[in-house]
């Protein structure tokens, strides 16, 4: 259908009479100053463009961060988490991938985030971009993929400067991704901390979550500390983190939660770790994940030639590509990296069969 005219516009439906009343233009400058006097004194402010490794014109109505925003959900490394493991490789239909993740990590940081008087739109873009440096399998493809770099393979940094490389993005946006790990350096601003914090509130309630309904654990196995400090439900576990984070915040102006949460917070952790991460059946999978990862990367970098060239703009050199590089060299190596990276999990094991002939039964199987 092509609408129904109106004057001087065209409507969607024939009977429409929504209107919005006094409009005014609100425009990106006019946020930034809003937002200006909004936020918290120590919130990150936009700025016109923003701080990008290549200078842009600003948008009329978005500010930075929220086209930061825009251009990850709009990038397919970000649609691939779709189809790469959270905690489950082939997740089931009511299972996390990283996608989901994401975007409850994301749901969980605006709702911190926004009690505090923090950039929202930065907050987001961080929390959406935060896994994009993932590859299949998940965290088993840091272990596959580490020997072959330097400086090894870490999905946070990777995400930052690798994957996410093309788009242009603010450099607090970066920061925010690149740090979020809580084993790294803590990112620069509020907002990164938030992400940090919301990234292992969302996925300790969630992965529990997903492991009681696969029948991996119950909910009465969760220690008796944890259970009368947060719930064994995902609503009232995500309830106690995020309002004591916003609590504890708000009280200290630190970004951070009381003691006693925070401990039954890392119990939480540790009980996910040996019960669902570690167990005999999730190392298996890992261990089977790393086997066929390591051998496609040795694969492709014999072949630079059949990487994708869009695949390696992150890795190479201006002007370099994969057909350029020598066979077996460091650039054909990190190019390799960085396919295999890239991969969702089924198009690995569909490598693995077309391109190495791979037994079936050696692929990593759902863990259910």
């Amino acid at each position: 259908m092509a609408g129904h005219a109106d004057d001087d516009i065209v409507l969607a439906h024939a009977d429409s009479f929504a209107t919005v009343g006094d409009a005014r233009i609100l425009t990106r400058e006019a946020r930034e100053e809003r937002d200006a006097e909004l936020l918290a004194s120590n919130a990150t402010r936009a700025a016109g463009a923003g701080n990008r490794a290549v200078d842009e014109e600003p948008d009329p109505y978005r500010t930075c961060f929220e086209r930061d925003r825009d251009r990850i959900l709009h990038d397919s490394a970000f649609r691939r988490l779709a189809g790469k493991t959270q905690v489950f490789v082939f997740p089931g239909d009511h299972q996390r991938n990283r996608m989901t993740h994401a975007l409850e990590v994301a749901q969980v940081a605006r709702s911190i985030a926004q009690a505090v008087s923090l950039n929202v739109p930065l907050v987001e873009a961080m929390a959406i971009g935060h896994d994009c440096g993932h590859g299949p399998g998940g965290h088993a493809s840091e272990d596959a993929l580490s020997p072959f770099l330097e400086e090894g393979f870490d999905h946070a940094p990777w995400g930052a400067d690798v994957t996410l490389r093309p788009l242009n993005l603010c450099s607090e946006t970066l920061d925010g991704i690149r740090n979020h790990s809580w084993s790294l350096p803590a990112p620069r601003t509020p907002e990164g901390e938030v992400v940090s914090w919301a990234d292992r509130i969302a996925y300790v309630c969630h992965d529990f979550e997903d492991a009681v309904a696969s029948g991996i654990v119950t909910a009465d196995m969760l220690p008796a500390s944890v259970a009368e400090a947060c719930g064994t439900d995902r609503s009232s576990q995500l309830g106690t983190f995020v309002r004591a984070m916003i609590t504890a915040t708000l009280r200290t102006g630190r970004i951070g939660m009381a003691p006693d949460i925070a401990a039954a917070l890392a119990a939480f952790r540790k009980f996910n770790y040996e019960n669902i991460y570690l167990r005999p059946a999730s190392r298996q999978q890992a261990d089977a994940v790393i086997v066929l990862l390591r051998a496609l990367v040795e694969h492709y970098a014999d072949r630079p030639h059949a990487i994708p060239e869009a695949t390696a703009r992150g890795v190479l050199p201006a002007g370099a590509t994969p057909a350029l590089v020598e066979a077996g060299s460091t650039e054909a190596v990190r190019a390799a990296v960085a396919y295999v990276a890239g991969m969702t999990d089924r198009f690995a094991c569909e490598r693995g069969l077309v391109e190495l002939n791979w037994d079936p039964r050696q692929l990593p199987t759902a863990v259910t």
